[in-house]
């Protein structure tokens, strides 16, 4: 109430500081507390209803707000949790735990910049803490600061509780890996998995590098793993995949096969996947963005021509493109930017529910309003772009279910379209977990729907915006690496450079599982792997439909 009360006053400095007293005291009140141990036990459906009862009783109560906030970033609304932080931290800037859950919120939000700026406040005050300091490192692995990451995993490391942290150590081998430091990204991984034999995800970030073989004894002590009654399931969904790679490698297929199918299965069940939805997002965009749309808003959105986009499935030979145009003096290789993803969501969230999608949204919007969706993109965009060339890439392969939206917004930018053919692309996915996002990719129906989606959204593109994509198939490349070089430099505007030739050359910072792959010369290693698994491709092969026959040979 004092606080409230200084807050009417115009006592900014006073009613904060009542604010923050009211935080320390709310462990004495029986509500706060009996929200608290519901939410420490992670009773959601108990601690929700409490939380908002204390709070439509008393608004301003920081530390109900707080726990709220943290129950919406375990269930993932983490737009509502930032916004909960923002008044937690309105009315209480010095409450720092409110200021370490924004910090999180923002990170997994890709709202890296910001994240950043919270996680310093806090370091600033309290130097020494190693939690702030390694959400940092992760933080700054976000923004691509990668040599930072790794000198904050090392600081935090060198300490006796945390060096014994198997995840802390694996998280380090993720930065060594995206940076080239081979040998010491796979010592982190291995020291992880000898403090905890049980930590299926390091086991598969080791077979995640595709160029790693597992002795015997790995597989031995994976499979012992498997009967550990401390792995969890999501050990137990990484020990699959992991060992899928491995005894994939010693030509035991159907066993291979096994693991793979085990770990998707497993992984299917945690994630909501729609495929009908993605169907009708691609059966609206094909109704409304039809030639006369199109035409009318020629010329429209933010003039820049900086941007490159590789869009397509994962697992289709995007890294390597990426890799060739990040080696030409002229571009800039950034990550899988969630930028336009988040546009179009916040396009979705504006939209009234309809089976048009945002796409009927984004077809009212006029000419500031697309001008200044470009600008913002660019301006959120440029945390990641550190060379200063005159172009960058934004690898994010989702993206190609908005080619309109990068269209309208970004006349300009190029947009290169990376294909593979269906069942070495599909397969692929198939032996993959992603970190986040790729429902899609756990089933082989689905994935199949998914590529065949892909390609009806990318013809009537190639209707509606003759020559507006450049094509590269997986394939070409590899048999005629020059002569597709030479086109895709040229679909760039870019003039032809040898050095792209030598793009495995390249130490730049790779993020993606092909990694070090790209950090070799061109190979046909990977191509018609599938035939290897063909007894068990039917449902991905009937899914493909048109898509499969049509595959240029």
């Amino acid at each position: 109430m004092l606080g409230d009360a200084l807050s009417v006053a115009g006592d900014a400095d006073g009613a904060a500081d009542a604010y923050l007293r009211q935080v320390e005291a709310a462990a004495g009140d029986p509500e706060v507390r009996e929200a608290a141990m519901a939410l420490a036990a992670n009773r959601l459906d108990e601690a929700e209803p409490r939380l908002r009862s204390i709070l439509r009783a008393r608004p301003t109560e920081v530390a109900a707000i707080r726990m709220l906030a943290e129950l919406a970033i375990r269930i993932e609304r983490l737009a509502d949790a930032e916004a909960l932080l923002d008044r937690a931290l309105e009315l209480a800037p010095g409450f720092d735990p409110a200021r370490y859950n924004r910090a999180v919120a923002r990170h997994r939000r890709g709202r890296a910049a910001l994240a950043l700026e919270d996680i310093d406040r806090l370091l600033s005050g309290a130097p020494d803490n190693l939690g702030y300091r390694a959400t940092r490192a992760a933080i700054l692995s976000r923004t691509g600061d990668y040599e930072a990451a790794i000198a904050d995993y090392d600081a935090v490391l060198a300490h006796e509780g945390p060096g014994k942290d198997a995840r802390l150590w694996m998280s380090r081998g993720h930065a060594l890996k995206t940076v080239g430091r081979r040998e010491a990204c796979v010592a982190s991984y291995r020291h992880a998995v000898e403090l905890t034999p049980s930590l299926g995800e390091a086991w598969w970030s080791l077979a995640n590098l595709k160029t790693h073989r597992f002795t015997p004894d790995d597989i031995a002590q994976m499979e012992r793993a498997l009967e550990d009654a401390s792995a969890g399931d999501a050990d137990k969904m990484h020990l699959h995949f992991a060992l899928g790679q491995a005894i994939q490698t010693m030509d035991r297929a159907e066993d291979s096969f096994v693991h793979y199918a085990q770990a998707n299965a497993m992984r299917r069940a945690q994630l909501p996947y729609d495929a009908d939805a993605t169907s009708a997002h691609v059966d609206a965009v094909r109704r409304l963005f039809d030639a006369a749309a199109v035409a009318a808003r020629e010329g429209l959105g933010d003039p820049s021509d900086a941007p490159i986009f590789i869009l397509g499935l994962p697992r289709s030979g995007s890294t390597l493109l990426e890799q060739i145009l990040a080696t030409h003096p002229e571009v800039e290789g950034t990550m899988e930017l969630p930028d336009i993803t988040t546009i179009a969501g916040e396009l979705e969230a504006a939209t009234a529910p309809s089976p048009d999608g945002y796409s009927g949204r984004l077809l009212q919007l006029d000419a500031d309003e697309l001008a200044s969706l470009g600008r913002r993109y660019l301006d959120q965009t440029r945390i990641h772009r550190r060379e200063g060339a005159r172009y960058f890439i934004d690898k994010m392969p989702n993206n190609w279910m908005h080619v309109p939206l990068i269209h309208l917004i970004l006349p300009n930018a190029r947009i290169i379209d990376a294909r593979r053919h269906p069942l070495d692309c599909g397969f692929s996915c198939f032996t993959q977990h992603f970190a986040r996002g790729q429902g899609f990719a756990y089933d082989l129906a689905d994935i199949g729907r998914y590529y065949a989606d892909y390609t009806r959204l990318m013809d009537h593109v190639d209707e509606v915006l003759p020559g507006r994509v450049h094509r590269v198939f997986h394939e070409r490349l590899i048999a005629e690496p020059e002569a597709e070089i030479r086109a895709l430099l040229a679909a760039c505007g870019l003039p032809f450079d040898p050095v792209c030739l030598e793009f495995h050359r390249n130490d730049r910072p790779v993020r993606t599982a092909s990694a070090e792959q790209v950090r070799r010369p061109l190979s046909s290693e990977g191509v018609g792997r599938w035939r290897m698994f063909d007894p068990w491709l039917d449902p991905l092969r009937r899914a493909l439909g048109p898509a499969l026959k049509s595959y240029p040979d």
